[in-house]
């Protein structure tokens, strides 16, 4: 079996580059080849956590190399983005790449790989909160009536996306808080339906009077906590009516100070390879058919140089809190001892 280089997280954060034994794909898997490869925050957070290094990568967009038995939409040579199953082998920091086929879907032509490797995680995790631990109505049977909404770190890739699939289902006034990345924000939102932009750099009180001041006295139920750190819980918690939903996006951590009446809800978009596989397999789709008509767009990103040894200067740049309305990309073939 051939061999293939493959980056190693571990705790700083730091990149070692290895050389590993490209994966075989099992049944319902595809194997990729990596053009790009996306980050995440939970990417140099996982090795500190576990206290265990590991190949951290989930966004693949590549080439089919190969696929296991049962495999019938995809075949070698196809163009496609990917979801990685998280926390296990064959990770998307690495030459070649794994993933289960109900979680990897066509590009469209004009979407390049560095548009696609922003997509996959973040998306989803969208898709996990909104329709699965929010129930809120999905965009081919869209919302009928006034059901507020509050994102709590807009410019995020999942801030974002989470923007996009609430405007498609019809969800208003989607009430998002943002700092620097506001200006990005602003072209996701439509102001004539009362959406509108806090601006979190005000301070704790103006976030809970801006949001309420935004709902026009109606009572909030679903509420979407992009950041999950500080105080943005705590602010959520002053404003959700009983029974009101706080879905977090770090689900190993504890939230002191909410009142008893919210509904905490740790989301994880693992999920979508657990007990929501359908979900997770109707709506990346339904995202591809997005990105072909339009509708949805991929998150603004930036390439950092060097391939697989990019990956610490990006991991780093997360960590630092440097990322504003963007989303770190490295190209796999730029690393040193790879084919192009």
């Amino acid at each position: 079996m051939p061999n293939m280089k493959e980056a190693i997280v571990h705790k700083g954060p730091a990149i070692k580059i290895v050389d590993t034994a490209i994966p075989t794909p099992q049944a319902d898997q595809v194997l990729i080849k990596v053009v790009v490869s996306g980050t995440n925050p939970k990417d140099w957070k996982l090795p500190e956590w576990l206290d265990k290094p590991g190949n951290q990568g989930d966004d693949i967009a590549g080439i089919v190399e190969a696929v296991g038995d049962n495999v019938t939409e995809f075949k070698k040579g196809d163009r496609v983005m990917a979801f990685h199953e998280m926390v296990t082998a064959g990770g998307s920091y690495a030459e070649y790449a794994i993933a289960w086929q109900h979680t990897t879907a066509h590009l469209p032509k004009h979407i390049s790989f560095e548009e696609a490797a922003t997509i996959p995680l973040a998306a989803l995790t969208s898709v996990a909160v909104l329709y699965h631990h929010l129930a809120l109505p999905e965009p081919w049977r869209p919302a009928t009536s006034s059901t507020p909404l509050v994102i709590y770190g807009g410019a995020s890739a999942i801030g974002a996306y989470a923007i996009q699939l609430a405007q498609k289902s019809n969800i208003h006034p989607v009430i998002t808080v943002a700092g620097r990345g506001a200006p990005f924000v602003e072209k996701l939102i439509d102001r004539s339906k009362g959406d509108t932009i806090i601006d979190y750099r005000k301070g704790d009180e103006a976030v809970v009077s801006g949001i309420k001041e935004a709902l026009k006295g109606a009572e909030l139920f679903h509420s979407y906590d992009c950041v999950s750190e500080g105080s943005s819980f705590v602010n959520l918690g002053k404003i959700l009516a009983p029974k009101g939903k706080l879905v977090t996006v770090l689900p190993g951590m504890d939230y002191p100070g909410l009142p008893e009446h919210v509904d905490l809800i740790k989301n994880s978009v693992g999920c979508v390879h657990e007990d929501q596989k359908d979900l997770g397999y109707v709506h990346f789709r339904f995202l591809a058919k997005g990105l072909l008509d339009g509708w949805f767009k991929p998150h603004p990103h930036e390439v950092i140089s060097g391939g697989l040894v990019g990956l610490e200067t990006a991991l780093s740049n997360l960590k630092n809190g440097k990322a504003s309305a963007t989303k770190y990309v490295v190209r796999v073939g730029e690393t040193e001892g790879v084919s192009a």
